[in-house]
């Protein structure tokens, strides 16, 4: 991973708030993608997850707001990851992409981030923060395998 700028996350507010942007950055990428893209069928999957990662993004946010500060200031000490805006920035694919390659690219990218929630849950001490993100996690999960339900029913049409 050589010449990859890397994140140092030390508070678990910075940890959401990273998550939060970091599904805005999926979005735009969705968008660029929908521009480029030959197939009205792959056009809609975009369009649905751009408006995915909306509600995602807008869900972290409340979370954040409804948190109490005693476990949004919660410091970590080695939590690092990825430039994900640049992971983001890099993921093209070609106009005649495929369904399958919008929902792999897509998997990917939101399976790094339900990896960081759950690594850094599991470098947690306190059990109702470590439980408030391992919460996280499985709605995120529930919320993907919702989404790849979606996108094969898709296929059916």
């Amino acid at each position: 991973m050589s010449g990859v700028f890397i994140m140092r996350i030390q508070q678990l507010s910075e940890l959401l708030d990273f998550i939060a942007k970091s599904r805005l950055d999926m979005k735009q990428l969705y968008g660029q993608l929908h521009r480029n893209a030959d197939s009205t069928r792959v056009k809609m999957m975009l369009e649905y997850l751009q408006q995915h990662q909306q509600h995602v993004h807008d869900s972290i946010e409340n979370y954040i707001d409804e948190a109490p500060s005693r476990m949004l200031d919660t410091w970590y000490k080695d939590i690092t990851f990825e430039d994900f805006k640049k992971r983001c920035n890099e993921s093209l694919l070609p106009a005649n992409m495929t369904e399958d390659d919008v929902l792999e690219l897509h998997l990917d990218l939101e399976n790094r981030l339900i990896a960081l929630l759950e690594k850094t849950a599991n470098s947690t001490a306190v059990t109702e923060i470590k439980e408030a993100l391992l919460d996280l996690v499985r709605v995120e999960q529930t919320q993907q395998k919702r989404l790849v339900h979606s996108a094969l029913r898709m296929d059916d049409i």
